[in-house]
């Protein structure tokens, strides 16, 4: 008997916030990404076996403004004029609906959000290639774990999300929030 809060779905969202101040950024942010409305709880690193990635436009029609939502965050900011913050969230999901996969969350100073989203990602399928056996370099060519896993019979899916934004001037917040949000 399963008991405890299992999520069924989840969905991937980003956002950037500007403002004098940085809570105000933060919660910009937040508004960007659609999920400002939420009291939001963070959680670690696991997909539920079985739970499907949806649409951001599907995964808020199941929620209510002002309730629990519980996600894996990832949030940067900076308020000094032409700084770089990223903010990412990995995933790697085994076509095996039986296993759980593994979400990331990476942020950085000065990195693209392409670099960022592709290191997030290979968190992800690092964690989930070592709880499947197979161990490797966290830097290694994800290529390679995947055709390791493919070749001893598990499929993986592995993807990300990324935002990236400049501080734009000295004294304001830029603050930017990739989440992994989960819908039960």
């Amino acid at each position: 008997m399963q008991t405890g809060l299992v999520p069924r779905k989840f969905f991937l969202t980003k956002g950037v916030g500007y403002h004098k101040e940085e809570l105000a950024s933060f919660e910009l942010a937040l508004r960007d990404a659609k999920i400002g409305q939420f009291n939001l709880v963070n959680v670690s690193s696991i997909i539920p076996p079985g739970a499907k990635l949806v649409s951001v436009e599907d995964g808020l029609k199941e929620l209510k403004s002002g309730q629990i939502v519980f996600c894996v965050l990832s949030k940067n900011s900076a308020c000094e004029k032409g700084r770089i913050v990223t903010a990412s969230v990995g995933l790697a999901i085994p076509e095996d609906e039986t296993l759980h996969g593994y979400l990331s969350e990476f942020h950085a100073f000065g990195m693209t959000k392409e670099e960022a989203g592709k290191r997030a990602e290979r968190i992800a399928a690092y964690m989930l290639a070592t709880i499947l056996g197979y161990e490797y370099d966290v830097d290694e060519d994800i290529i390679k774990a995947k055709e390791f896993l493919n070749l001893n019979g598990h499929k993986i899916r592995t993807s990300y999300i990324s935002v990236d934004a400049e501080c734009k001037k000295n004294n304001e917040w830029v603050t930017v929030v990739s989440a992994a949000v989960f819908v039960f």
